[in-house]
């Protein structure tokens, strides 16, 4: 199985921490975020692919020369905000050649829970899946991918960024994608997909084939500011593995 990670946008908000530097390397607790993704899967995992942007391609190059897993940085040619492909684009790029099924995740988030229960309930349903948590405020929901779902976890609806959400459950970007599935991008976005946010894709990919969705048993730390890496780093003061 191959694991895709995003890591080619430029973290503005983040700015002067992340002008020079990626913010899928800094530091949370002992580990850089991706230390913490890629260590926890890792046992799963045959190859994982990181797409980075030209800016920060050999920055990557050399975190992944010093971990054991096979890791391929790929550059994605962009050198700025205002060029970059997109998420959904940059999947694409990466997925090019693939011939497993595919764990799809955002560079910059730290979990307090393994991955291991996400990729065995996808197995078990036999179907490309994302995870979900309940979020209860509507300005949240407004900002996210929003599912509904039935009582066998089978995705009913799947929205992005809805102005009046039908449901309660965010998705993050956590997927788990078929291999057959994963290859139906260029479909997706000649039929008008976004290609900004990564769940454009899967909001499209749910209305074609059944997927399911995991309802993640612990909390996920998206760091997009200063604040909210003040408190993931807070929260994991200490924590080695």
């Amino acid at each position: 199985m191959k694991c895709i990670i995003l890591a080619a946008g430029y973290a503005t908000r983040l700015y002067p921490l992340t002008e020079n530097f990626p913010k899928p390397l800094l530091k949370v607790g002992k580990k850089g975020i991706l230390d913490w993704l890629v260590d926890d899967i890792a046992p799963l995992i045959d190859e994982f692919i990181v797409v980075s942007n030209h800016k920060f391609a050999k920055r990557f190059q050399a975190w992944a020369d010093n971990k054991p897993q096979k890791i391929t940085v790929l550059d994605d040619g962009t050198e700025s905000n205002e060029t970059r492909l997109g998420a959904v684009k940059d999947i694409q790029l990466a997925a090019q050649g693939i011939t497993d099924d595919c764990v799809v995740m955002a560079g910059d988030n730290v979990l307090d829970f393994s991955l291991h229960q996400f990729v065995g309930f996808a197995h078990e349903k036999g179907t490309s899946c994302v995870m979900c948590h309940e979020e209860n405020r509507l300005e949240a929901l407004q900002k996210t991918a929003v599912i509904t779902m039935d009582e066998n976890n089978l995705i009913i609806s799947y929205e992005e960024k809805p102005e009046e959400p039908k449901g309660n459950h965010a998705v993050p970007p956590f997927y788990f994608y078929r291999v057959a599935d994963i290859h139906r991008i260029q479909e997706a976005l000649d039929a008008g997909c976004g290609y900004d946010a990564p769940g454009s894709f899967a909001a499209w990919l749910s209305r074609q084939t059944p997927m399911h969705a995991y309802v993640m048993p612990g909390k996920r730390y998206d760091i997009g500011d200063m604040k909210s890496y003040e408190t993931v780093r807070a929260v994991f003061k200490g924590i080695t593995q």
